[in-house]
């Protein structure tokens, strides 16, 4: 069970998601910086929330073309489980490996507060019996609006990849109420915008995200 979290410029949920799976979940977590290469004999691959590069040009823009991303499209497209977590998600659309985009909230404003999304869809790594279960779980982003053309919308729901909605609308304006899909060749590839890292343990006011790496730590 040795996951791999990338680590870019501007990354600072990379040291809460290593504390989650190694001494919450008790496996065995890696940072991998974003120049390196993927090092053989990891099982699963999370690019953690953060800023990465400053979030300049738009979110994950620049990201997607560090050395490192090569490594993780390829782990990807060849089955390998991947998590993207907020400003990961935004990595994961701009590098092609999930559809659509992350725009700017429909508030025009930053968004920290706890919401509860309720998992639907196909079964991915990280959502293993948990379909139709309601996690209470904090979302932090400016840009977590999730976008993309009609026909695509249309594909996603029809598949079965959207994976996680909020329950009581989207608080950025997202469509469809989207908080995180599924992609992939095995739907192995799941971006989310809120953050499970920070309610894995019940001092911090919910534990349900816990589950999510749980099942990951279980799938691989």
């Amino acid at each position: 069970m040795n996951i791999g979290i990338v680590t870019f410029p501007g990354s600072n949920c990379d040291h809460d998601v290593y504390h989650v799976l190694k001494h919450v979940c008790g496996g065995e977590a890696h940072y991998v910086w974003h120049k390196d290469r993927l090092p053989a004999g990891l099982d699963a691959v999370v690019l953690p929330g953060g800023f990465a590069y400053g979030d300049y040009l738009r979110c994950g823009a620049l990201a997607r073309f560090s050395p490192v991303m090569e490594d993780v499209i390829g782990f990807a497209r060849a089955g390998g489980p991947v998590l993207g977590i907020c400003n990961g998600f935004q990595i994961l659309c701009e590098s092609g490996l999930l559809p659509g985009a992350l725009l700017r909230n429909e508030s025009l404003k930053f968004i920290c507060q706890d919401v509860l999304v309720e998992v639907q869809g196909v079964v991915t790594p990280v959502t293993a019996g948990l379909r139709g279960q309601q996690l209470r779980i904090p979302i932090a982003h400016a840009e977590g609006n999730y976008f993309a053309d009609a026909d695509t919308l249309e594909r996603l729901e029809g598949d079965g990849q959207i994976v996680f909605k909020y329950v009581g609308g989207a608080p950025n304006g997202a469509a469809r109420d989207i908080a995180g899909i599924a992609g992939g060749p095995r739907m192995n590839v799941v971006g989310l915008m809120p953050h499970p890292e920070r309610a894995c343990e019940s001092i911090l006011g919910s534990a349900d995200g816990r589950k999510l790496f749980d099942s990951l730590l279980s799938a691989v």
